[in-house]
């Protein structure tokens, strides 16, 4: 018995397996549906009681199906801990948290119920896929962050020292001149904070010019660590 809902659980090679992995897609697409409806305002108590019935009936399944995985693991600790097993933990804890209690500050917890969208992961192989290619292509992703923060910083500090002067009251120091980096480096401009000197000006220029570079070095990064996982999964095929 353990071995055929470990099957199931597992694998999604037979039947019986596909329906359980379509099955659980599903139950996770309706819960967030549901818990975005129970936000809406002026709900009658018919529709709240009915989402709280979706939402009982959908943690219910959930519940079942951690305890079977916890079952059928080699490793139980080991499961327990690790990515999945932790995303399928916190799927179903804000409900039990929550439950019969009206603390403003437990409430808090809801939020996690977010998480249940991290549990298509597990049944997505494009979703693998894209994990496996952020795995691949980590260490360089971590050089870029690393990168952009310190170039973030660089840019606070020179857009404060040309437009100081002229506008105190928006670069009042490196601080206050990070939104500013922020908004330029990603190429967003909001336009709430902008250089009117010519020095700042140009200095922005310099700046949205990396920002253009800043964009596109880790969309090739994943373009080329994708490409890698696609063609080792066609070697395991």
């Amino acid at each position: 018995m353990k071995t055929k809902i470990k099957e199931i659980i597992e694998s999604t090679e037979t039947g019986q397996g596909k329906i359980f992995t379509y099955t659980v897609q599903f139950l996770i697409v309706v819960s967030l549906i549901t818990f975005s409806i129970s936000t809406l305002p002026n709900l009658s108590e018919s529709t709240i009681r009915i989402l709280l019935i979706i939402e009982i009936i959908t943690v219910a399944l959930f519940t079942l199906e951690y305890i079977a995985r916890v079952v059928v693991a080699d490793n139980k600790p080991g499961f327990i801990i690790s990515f999945y097993g932790v995303i399928d933990l916190i799927a179903i804890l804000p409900f039990y948290l929550s439950l019969g209690i009206d603390l403003r500050a437990v409430r808090i917890f809801r939020l996690l119920r977010l998480f249940r969208i991290l549990k298509l992961i597990r049944y997505s192989k494009a979703i693998n896929r894209f994990y496996k290619a952020f795995i691949i292509a980590k260490e360089e992703l971590v050089l870029f962050t690393f990168a952009s923060l310190i170039l973030l910083y660089l840019s606070a500090v020179g857009i404060y020292y040309f437009e100081n002067a002229a506008q105190p009251e928006q670069f009042k120091s490196v601080f206050h001149s990070l939104w500013w980096s922020v908004a330029t480096l990603t190429t967003v401009g909001y336009g709430d904070i902008y250089p009117i000197t010519a020095g700042g000006r140009i200095f922005t220029f310099c700046i949205l010019m990396i920002g253009l570079g800043v964009v596109a070095v880790p969309t090739g990064l994943i373009a080329s660590a994708l490409s890698q996982a696609r063609t080792e999964e066609t070697k395991e095929n």
